[in-house]
Formats: C-alpha cells, sequence, structure tokens
C-alpha cells in the first residue's frame, strides 16, 4: 500500500472509530470483534516498514514502546467506556469523558514516542501507526468483551440498571 493511501486508511479507521465510540451502540458478543484488528495489523505488517532500516536496534525499541503504548490506550478506553444493560438484557456501550481524555492521552503518548524518534533520527512509517491502531482496537474490544461477560453474569435475573460506569 502507497504512503498516502495507507495515510488515508489510518485517518477513515480513527474517524470511525471515534465516531462509534462516542455514539450508543449495542455490544454484538456474536461479532467478529477481532476481525479489523487483525485486518489493520496485516496490512501493517505486510507493508514491511514498522522499523526504520538504517536503525534497525533503535527503531525495534521504539515500536515495542509504540505497542505497549497502544494496548495501554486500548485498555484505557476499555476501562473508561460505560456499559450498562436494557429491559431485554442486551448490553450497551457508550464512550464517556474519561474515554476522550484517554484518546487525548494516547495522542500525547505516541506523539512522544514518535518524537524520541526524530530526536534519535528514527523514523517510524505510518505501518508503525497502524499497527498501534490495530492493537489498541483489539485490546479496547478484547476488554469490553471481558467486562460484558462479568457484567451479564452479575447482574443475570437483576433488575436492568447501568453497569461498569466508566469515569467521567
Amino acid at each position: 500500500m502507497s504512503g498516502p493511501t495507507e495515510v488515508l486508511v489510518i485517518v477513515a479507521v480513527v474517524a470511525l472509530v471515534l465516531v462509534r465510540q462516542f455514539r450508543t451502540e449495542r455490544l454484538a458478543r456474536d461479532r467478529k470483534w477481532w476481525l479489523l484488528p487483525l485486518i489493520l495489523g496485516f496490512v501493517a505488517v505486510r507493508n514491511g516498514s514498522l522499523t526504520d532500516p538504517r536503525h534497525t536496534g533503535a527503531s525495534a525499541v521504539l515500536l515495542a514502546l509504540e505497542v505497549v503504548v497502544s494496548i495501554g490506550v486500548g485498555i484505557g478506553w476499555a476501562f473508561t467506556t460505560r456499559i450498562w444493560s436494557d429491559e431485554r438484557g442486551d448490553l450497551w456501550t457508550r464512550g464517556t469523558v474519561a474515554t476522550a481524555g484517554t484518546w487525548i492521552g494516547g495522542i500525547a503518548a505516541r506523539a512522544a514516542v514518535v518524537g524520541i524518534g526524530l530526536v534519535m533520527g528514527v523514523h517510524l512509517g505510518s505501518s508503525s501507526f497502524l499497527l498501534g491502531i490495530a492493537l489498541s482496537l483489539l485490546a479496547r474490544s478484547g476488554v469490553l468483551m471481558w467486562r460484558a461477560g462479568h457484567e451479564r453474569m452479575a447482574y443475570a435475573g437483576a433488575v436492568p440498571q447501568p453497569v461498569g460506569e466508566g469515569r467521567g
């Protein structure tokens, strides 16, 4: 995938994720929640430009840092997302103010990783960012599914009410 095309894909995915996180959505446990992150991760790895070929060691360290930040951001998104049950027992989700704060913190952390790379003269391409988005989505969706399973078990037979509200 060419550079401009990859940037366009990243912008489209980020816009889609933002919209979906901040609108009320039914949590479909039967949906293949891991499919989009898997596809994005495949595209990022397939491109082959995850590391800077001139600075392999340093770029691998920065990529590892990006992976840790991305997974942390995804977990943060999941734990700041409000989950509640309706009268039929369906689970619903919606991002909170804290979720927005997690987005801002994630952007700042990723910018810091890129900044460290620039100071070191190491260039991480857009593929590393795409992989980061894929890992964030995978972590968020996995934790949301885990939370949903616990919420279903905890509130089975109870009067439907908001549960597991995130901060914000």
